[in-house]
């Protein structure tokens, strides 16, 4: 029988451990996991609470977030918000966003994954084309739960408010329910996130364009939901949107942010702020060229292996290369992947290291070196991305250029050449080895040089 010392202290944990508040009703269903997570470490209460309380058990707080949080959600919850999306939002990010045709999404207490595919449907049908790029992040602190997310298959339960024409466009049917169409799921992946914790790279300052958190701030207590609050308006983009749960709100003049009504709902937009005025040109370099830099130092225990590799590669030995460097997951396994022309394993590569470690613009840029072979549109959507998360990434824009120019847009090819040549002069020499497709700094900037003469500019 669990006694009420233990119970209050038991809370006490979770407060601090996950950032929950429970209401007196919730006391029946806390003893109980309380008493089975004990038992289930063969530990008495006392043993288990001191344990909790002692030091980082992850495992275990991912254990407790199972246990005790709610979990029914279904696609398309809440038609009013997805009729805001669809109507105002959405249009309102294509338009202010049409520069780089990238909507980033993120959806905080993702649950099994039916909002966060819900919301990459909506801007599937939303984007003007095939080369923008939608990228939506889904985290919970539930591991059962992104564990079915995952799968990206469903019960006809869980689409029980999604329309008969939506379900035949966006879903597979199966035996035993539906499986999301696969280039949506492509743009979805799930991340495993205590919103009690941190994780800079997860909350990176204006890294979304939309950001759903519903039915999940009502659990968090006073000093969790206020910093909750603080990230995600910093990490919107500048008039970047935020959806709440109809029991949430952030008042009528929260920081930072503006109040906006559509159809019965109440969203928020970030303000935009003035643009910083632009710093001067940097000075011209005094040669053309850069020495042949060292290749630069990585802190890791097999960089022995890392650098002879990366040697090899310089040198067109790319079978030898892809042995020394064994099975490490690293960006040069997937380069030299696609050299020996596996194409699907260097896609897959990319793919894992998104996945692990979020944005990366030189991951999406092998993404673009591998589409190339099937969607010049993907492609470009990929370096478009990569140039996005890098400006000094000299690399995107050579490769958008070229592409241009194959379709004979002369005026794009221009602005990106360009790009690419005033970058080339800084461009780490680890890069020029990785995307350089053999060539060196001299030798790419003659490259861009000739193709932009050939689209009428001297240079």
């Amino acid at each position: 029988m669990t006694g009420s010392k233990s119970l209050a202290r038991f809370r006490d944990l979770l407060q601090k451990r996950l950032g929950w508040t429970f209401a007196d009703n919730d006391l029946t269903q806390t003893a109980t996991v309380l008493s089975a997570r004990a038992k289930a470490h063969g530990l008495s209460e006392r043993e288990y609470l001191d344990r909790l309380d002692g030091r980082r058990w992850t495992a275990e707080i991912a254990e407790l977030a199972q246990a005790l949080s709610i979990t029914e959600t279904y696609f398309f919850r809440h038609d009013e918000q997805f009729r805001a999306l669809r109507e105002r939002v959405l249009p309102e990010l294509i338009g202010s966003r049409s520069g780089q045709r990238v909507l980033r999404i993120f959806s905080v207490g993702c649950s099994s994954g039916e909002e966060a595919y819900s919301l990459a449907i909506e801007a599937a049908r939303a984007k003007p084309g095939d080369d923008w790029i939608v990228t939506v992040v889904g985290v919970d602190a539930n591991r059962q739960m992104l564990a079915k997310a995952r799968t990206a298959h469903y019960s006809p339960w869980s689409l029980r408010d999604t329309p008969e024409d939506m379900r035949e466009r966006w879903f597979r049917k199966t035996s035993d329910g539906y499986r999301v169409d696969e280039k949506v799921a492509a743009t979805v992946r799930f991340v495993e996130h205590n919103v009690a914790g941190e994780d800079p790279q997860l909350w990176r300052a204006a890294g979304y364009d939309l950001i759903f958190c519903r039915n999940l701030l009502m659990y968090l207590t006073d000093d969790v939901r206020a910093n909750l609050y603080r990230k995600m308006t910093r990490a919107l983009a500048d008039g970047g949107f935020l959806f709440l749960g109809h029991t949430d709100s952030m008042g009528s003049r929260p920081e930072g942010l503006t109040v906006c009504h559509a159809g019965g709902t109440v969203y928020y937009r970030r303000q935009v702020t003035a643009p910083a005025p632009e710093p001067p040109p940097a000075p011209a370099p005094v040669t053309r060229t850069a020495p042949a830099a060292p290749i630069p130092a990585r802190p890791d225990p097999g960089e022995g292996d890392y650098r002879r590799a990366l040697g090899l590669l310089r040198d067109d030995r790319f079978a030898e290369a892809l042995e020394a460097l064994g099975d490490r997951e690293v960006l040069l396994r997937g380069v030299l992947l696609a050299q020996l022309g596996r194409v699907d394993e260097a896609r897959a590569t990319a793919h894992r290291l998104i996945d692990v470690g979020g944005p990366q613009p030189d991951a999406h840029h092998l993404l673009g070196i591998c589409h190339e072979l099937d969607c010049a549109d993907q492609a470009a959507g990929q370096y478009r991305l990569a140039a996005y998360l890098d400006p000094q990434f000299a690399m995107p824009r050579l490769r958008m250029g070229l592409l241009a120019r194959r379709r004979g847009d002369g005026s794009g090819a221009t602005d990106h050449l360009e790009a690419a040549l005033r970058l080339l002069a800084s461009e780490s020499e680890e890069r020029i080895v990785l995307f350089g497709g053999g060539f060196g700094r001299l030798a790419l900037t003659t490259l861009c040089r000739t193709e932009l003469d050939a689209c009428g500019v001297r240079r």
